[in-house]
């Protein structure tokens, strides 16, 4: 049994992680640190976890509480685990961090289970990737067989209004997005160097165009990747290199129709849909933002950090309706 401590734990992403967390046979709670909401019960914040019973604990009840062998998962904005997690794996602890803090830093394994799994087995460090990003690399990561024929990518996704945090602005209130799809962070949106930066991992160096868009939904995403060829692979082969990657991943499914949101909100699944159209390699990829693109990706990772089956507290099912 592992003791996890969550650092801004009022966001929705750690709300995630305390929802799955609370079920998790190998993991316990322990210290659910936050600024705004020290003090108050948890059910007062998050009502559907009022069975947890526990209450919100001040900044700084992490480094009190922790000892050698506990995990904690940042759920903070930027700024906070930089200054904190790297003295808190020295002490022995996993760290798992949300936020864009060590996502570009050599200290920090990055962590796409389904790419970097062998190193996040000995990381005491793991910089959880962004939603955009994650969906953006499941999506086009088995193309790199034909990186060097790849001359544009182009990336359509929507994202549900949860992806912008729960501080209150202006952008999320009802009466701004709802009816409407906003396309935002055209000239330079903060995951671009993130999804840039995979991409390249993988091989694909081809320019990327990225459009993000909110959408009138809690959570969710979906993604329409294309890879742009001068001549198109067939897509028989395609799909044999799709397969090959995914089909022994326990949360990455290829589907014969397009993703459904709904298949895969609330989950830590990831819905592929593949085709060739044209001179272009069409991908559409399904995930909720919150869960695969945020906490339950972490939760993944953290299984693996600590020699957990990986799949360990993680099977939850979508709603049928």
């Amino acid at each position: 049994m592992t003791r996890l401590h969550i650092v801004g734990a009022s966001g929705y992403a750690a709300g995630e992680v305390i929802r799955f967390a609370a079920k998790h046979p190998r993991l316990e709670l322990g210290a659910l640190e936050s600024e705004s909401a020290a003090g108050r019960p948890l059910g007062e914040i998050f009502p559907a976890l009022r069975r947890v019973g526990r209450t919100f604990d001040a900044p700084g009840a992490v480094e009190r509480s922790m000892q050698p062998g506990d995990a904690v998962i940042f759920g903070a904005g930027s700024g906070v685990a930089l200054s904190r997690a790297p003295q808190m794996a020295e002490r022995g602890v996993k760290v798992v961090d949300l936020s864009s803090d060590f996502r570009h830093d050599p200290s920090a394994v990055y962590g796409a289970p389904e790419r970097h799994r062998a190193e996040i087995v000995h990381a005491r460090l793991v910089a959880n990737p962004g939603c955009y990003p994650t969906a953006t690399a499941l999506a086009l990561a088995p193309l790199a067989l034909w990186a060097d024929e790849i001359v544009q990518v182009v990336v359509d996704a929507k994202s549900g209004v949860s992806g912008a945090g729960r501080t209150p602005k202006t952008s999320s209130l009802f009466c701004e997005i709802d009816g409407e799809v906003i396309a935002y962070g055209l000239e330079g949106h903060r995951h671009l160097p993130e999804m840039t930066a995979e991409l390249r991992a993988c091989g694909i160096t081809a320019p990327l165009l990225f459009t993000p868009q909110v959408v009138p939904l809690k959570r969710g995403m979906l993604v329409n990747a294309y890879a742009v060829f001068a001549q198109a692979p067939a897509e028989e082969e395609i799909l044999e290199a799709f397969h090959a990657m995914y089909e022994r991943e326990p949360f990455v499914h290829l589907v014969t129709n397009a993703p459904s949101l709904g298949s895969v909100l609330g989950t830590n699944d990831a819905e592929l849909h593949v085709s060739v159209a044209g001179n272009a390699v069409r991908v559409i990829c399904a995930i909720d933002n919150l869960g695969k693109g945020a906490a339950t990706q972490a939760l993944q990772s953290l299984n693996i950090m600590l020699g957990y089956p990986e799949e360990e507290g993680l099977d939850a099912r979508a709603l049928i309706a």
